[in-house]
């Protein structure tokens, strides 16, 4: 079965704790069920995640954030075959706002626009080497 990595942002609509955690238990529910491990990046300016799994069970989770009115303008950032997850044990791990990650200054300014694959990547790979290595959850 191929595995994918796919990441997207979007805008988050009434970010509060109630929002963010109605988010969070509807995609650890099908996570589990569809076999999608990942994590959400969450601030008040954006939502980041990435998603890995079986391809067409991530497509299927990004088509549903497509349509969720929680998420304003979901954009595709990446979206390519893997051998290995990130986040193989997490149906969802959710992190907070970052402080190494772009700046509301540097969002506004187009940052997620000129952000290259790599970039993007190494965002969740420090990610996960946080969680491997006991850092923060």
């Amino acid at each position: 079965m191929a595995l994918i990595h796919l990441v997207y942002a979007s805008k988050p609509f009434g970010f509060d704790a109630a929002t963010l955690n109605g988010i969070l238990i509807q995609a650890r529910a099908h996570n589990v069920r569809d076999n999608i491990s990942g994590t959400l990046i969450c601030r008040a300016d954006i939502y980041i995640q990435m998603l890995e799994g079986p391809e067409e069970a991530v497509d299927a989770a990004f088509a549903r954030i497509v349509e969720d009115d929680r998420h304003v303008e979901p954009k595709l950032l990446l979206r390519e075959p893997t051998d290995d997850r990130l986040f193989g044990g997490w149906a969802m791990r959710d992190d907070p706002a970052r402080s190494w990650m772009w700046t509301r200054e540097e969002l506004a300014g187009g940052a997620l626009d000129r952000a290259t694959r790599d970039e993007i990547l190494a965002i969740f790979e420090r990610l996960s080497e946080e969680v491997r290595g006991g850092g923060a959850d």
